[in-house]
């Protein structure tokens, strides 16, 4: 996730306007007041509605007013906070805030709202360009450690189709053309080429023979799960561990997630849980349970799009 250049950044061209205007008011003797940068856009009942609701609003919808043009969004949202001014308000009328169930929503949505803003704090701060490059360089080394191989394949339907496939390429056949012409795998349109991969990403049968194959050699008759398959390796090479930048934006969401995780492992660890729903020994362990973090995958080789891969 590369960054914005400064000019570009909304913030900035905002702020930027607001000094100009704080400088012009200043100059004409006028004081600023802190409404007039978060003014009133409606009354309901007397009720204000200002700037800053609306971007609260906007935060909380998000995914339902990705598809709106500005000027769409704005006016939907104050039109939804006009409605839940004035059902809030009738809510009120009846009573609604004393029922039980609505303190325990009430509680949890309470307890939620702060549960995320602190881990949003926490995942933020340790999302540095240390934290993020050691992260890297930690799962660069382990991707320049692999083999991958680039090769071709033909994949038929029997064994005789394959051995007299094996039998033209003796003769000089191209094997590209013939990909094209009697592979029934979908990729045949580019010769059969699979691009590089790693052992683990082709099944088993596949992989023990295109791995043991020198570049320019041909297999014989390779069956597997999906037909009978010929074989070309093109070239072998270390994995190549993509630049940086490209996986920024998932390197920045596995950093955030291990913190919030360890964050909330290290709270758990001062605090005093009590689980009755289970026996001592059972509700301990599972008191004990840190958080699970999804590791992100650093690199990706070049996705092989046959029935080969797993």
């Amino acid at each position: 996730m590369t960054s914005l250049p400064l000019h570009s950044k909304p913030g900035l061209r905002f702020g930027l306007a607001g000094v100009a205007m704080t400088g012009c008011l200043l100059l004409a003797g006028l004081p600023v007041r802190a409404q007039d940068a978060d003014p009133v856009l409606a009354k309901v009942n007397g009720q204000e509605i200002r700037q800053s609701d609306v971007a609260v609003a906007e935060e909380e919808l998000g995914p339902s007013l990705a598809q709106m043009d500005p000027a769409t969004k704005n006016e939907n949202v104050l039109s939804f906070l006009i409605d839940l001014k004035i059902v809030a308000k009738a809510a009120e009328d009846k009573k609604i805030a004393d029922r039980e169930d609505f303190k325990a929503k009430l509680g949890f949505a309470r307890n939620r709202l702060l549960m995320d803003n602190l881990l949003a704090v926490e995942g933020k701060a340790a999302t540095t360009d240390v934290a993020m490059k050691k992260v890297y360089e930690d799962a660069a080394k382990q991707i320049t450690s692999e083999t991958e191989v680039r090769a071709r394949h033909i994949l038929v339907e029997t064994e005789d189709e394959a051995k007299a496939i094996e039998e033209e390429l003796k003769k000089g056949a191209d094997f590209g053309e013939l990909a094209k012409k009697k592979s029934k795998d979908p990729g045949a349109s580019d010769g059969g080429d699979l691009g590089f991969f790693t052992k683990d990403q082709m099944v088993p049968e596949f992989s023990s023979v295109a791995f043991a194959l020198e570049p320019g050699k041909i297999s014989d008759p390779v069956k597997s799960q999906f037909g009978w398959h010929i074989i070309k390796v093109e070239e072998k090479r270390n994995r190549k561990a993509p630049d940086f930048e490209q996986v920024k934006a998932q390197i920045e969401t596995y950093v955030t997630r291990k913190a919030q995780a360890d964050y909330v492992t290290k709270l758990r660890e001062t605090a005093k849980i009590e689980r009755l729903d289970k026996p001592a020994d059972a509700a301990k362990t599972d008191a004990a349970k840190p958080a699970e973090v999804a590791k992100p995958e650093a690199a990706k080789p070049d996705a092989a799009k046959t029935p080969a891969k797993k």
